[in-house]
């Protein structure tokens, strides 16, 4: 080695090794974190656009009552299922205190309790779980 060398000029140096796996990790987080940002943006939209039948298609032709539950068809005071399904977005503005898109406010209201009361294997149901998970 002569003077004008020192030792990071080594190749093969031990300070060398440190800084190229350091570099070798950051670049490997930084690839991490950019596959992840896409996933879950990705999440985020299809929470927005998955959908919730009320009734589920297991009790379609059935009424809504005002607490949620589902009641044969023609019950007084009931009210016949929705014209389609409900978009994610439309459920979570209702959540926030809005109102289901093409019903009055009491059918809006026995139809999100019916939403409330979704249990796991229903239809809507994971829809509905994942609208109530916070984002980050």
């Amino acid at each position: 080695m002569t003077d004008d060398t020192s030792p990071n000029d080594v190749p093969n140096a031990p300070i060398n090794a440190t800084r190229r796996r350091a570099l070798m990790l950051g670049a490997a987080g930084a690839t991490a974190i950019v596959s992840i940002r896409p996933a879950l943006a990705q999440t985020a939209a299809s929470v927005i656009t998955c959908e919730i039948p009320v009734p589920d298609a297991g009790r379609a032709g059935q009424f809504i009552a005002a607490d949620g539950s589902v009641v044969p068809s023609g019950t007084t005071g009931a009210f016949p299922p929705a014209a389609g399904p409900f978009k994610g977005e439309d459920v979570k503005r209702a959540l926030s205190g809005g109102q289901l898109p093409g019903v009055d406010a009491e059918r809006s209201r026995a139809y999100m309790q019916y939403i409330r009361r979704l249990q796991s294997g229903t239809s809507g149901f994971t829809c509905f779980a994942s609208l109530q998970m916070p984002r980050g």
